[in-house]
């Protein structure tokens, strides 16, 4: 039995800068309590209870105005959390799911009506959806304006990036794609993610810079990744909170200093607002 992560922090801070209306978080997870939402038995580790209450005092803080909740691995397949608990947020969602693998037409149709517009390929940890479908969950991904996510490892990026520049869908990577950001923007992996960018069908998530990083509150390692993404394909970034922040056994990282970052990453106002408002509008189809 693995064991629970730190809880999010109670009283989050205020931003250092006013957000632009519809500012989205495209990457945060909701976790009820068991048995209600059970958990998987193989999983890297066991949340902390992050609901509506918490979620919604967040996002009344931060200014945000739309949200995209993300299938965490420890749900495995059962997407009910996040669509239930994300309806009830109060603010316009759209979600990234992991459906069975014997979902039909008609499950798929139904998940479109509640808000989805993802699948979520979950690399780094176990329990994720089998790649020998990828072909095929792209095709049926870009019949419905959906994309493909994924969590993986860099080694893991350069493996598959021949196969991923050939999908027929948008494909989208969380948390810089776990890039390791002492290794800089020469790192093989990080040369295959400003490929895939430029070639236009990808996206990645400004997000997870603890997980880049490696430490709570150290980020100027990420940086250089951050900036070098935006020169990149501007118009192919979008940011992500990360929130509750599971996984974190130690030192829990503040959300409002991830949020900070943007003004560092992101320096120029016109292009900040694009990543926070216009991008997520095309990436998940927000009116």
């Amino acid at each position: 039995m693995t064991n629970v992560c730190l809880p999010p922090e109670i009283d989050p801070a205020p931003p250092s800068f006013t957000l632009p209306g519809q500012a989205t978080d495209c990457h945060m997870h909701l976790f009820g309590t068991a048995p209600d939402y059970p958990y998987v038995a193989e999983r890297d580790y066991t949340p902390s209870e992050a609901g509506v209450a918490a979620a919604r005092k967040l996002y009344k803080t931060l200014g945000i105005g739309r949200v995209v909740v993300v299938q965490p691995s420890v749900y495995g397949t059962d997407n009910r959390c996040q669509l239930e608990f994300g309806a009830r947020l109060g603010l316009p969602f759209r979600a990234v799911i992991v459906p069975p693998p014997d979902s039909t037409e008609r499950d798929l149709a139904d998940f479109h009506d509640k808000g989805v517009r993802g699948i979520r390929y979950i690399l780094a940890h176990p329990g994720g959806l089998d790649l020998s479908g990828l072909e095929r969950a792209a095709d049926s991904a870009r019949d419905r304006g959906w994309h493909l996510e994924f969590l993986l490892k860099p080694h893991q990026l350069l493996e598959l990036a021949p196969r991923l520049a050939k999908l027929r869908c948008p494909v989208s990577f969380d948390h810089l794609a776990f890039m390791k950001a002492d290794e800089g923007v020469e790192q093989p992996a990080f040369q295959a993610l400003l490929a895939l960018l430029r070639d236009g069908n990808s996206w990645v998530k400004l997000s997870g810079a603890y997980r880049v990083s490696g430490t709570a509150g150290r980020y100027e390692a990420v940086l250089p990744l951050a900036r070098t993404i935006m020169q990149t394909r501007p118009d192919r970034v979008v940011w992500g909170s990360d929130w509750p922040h599971v996984g974190q056994m130690v030192e829990m990282p503040r959300t409002t200093p991830l949020l900070d970052l943007l003004q560092d990453w992101v320096p120029d106002e016109g292009q900040r607002n694009r990543v926070l408002v216009e991008n997520p509008a095309e990436l998940y189809g927000f009116a």
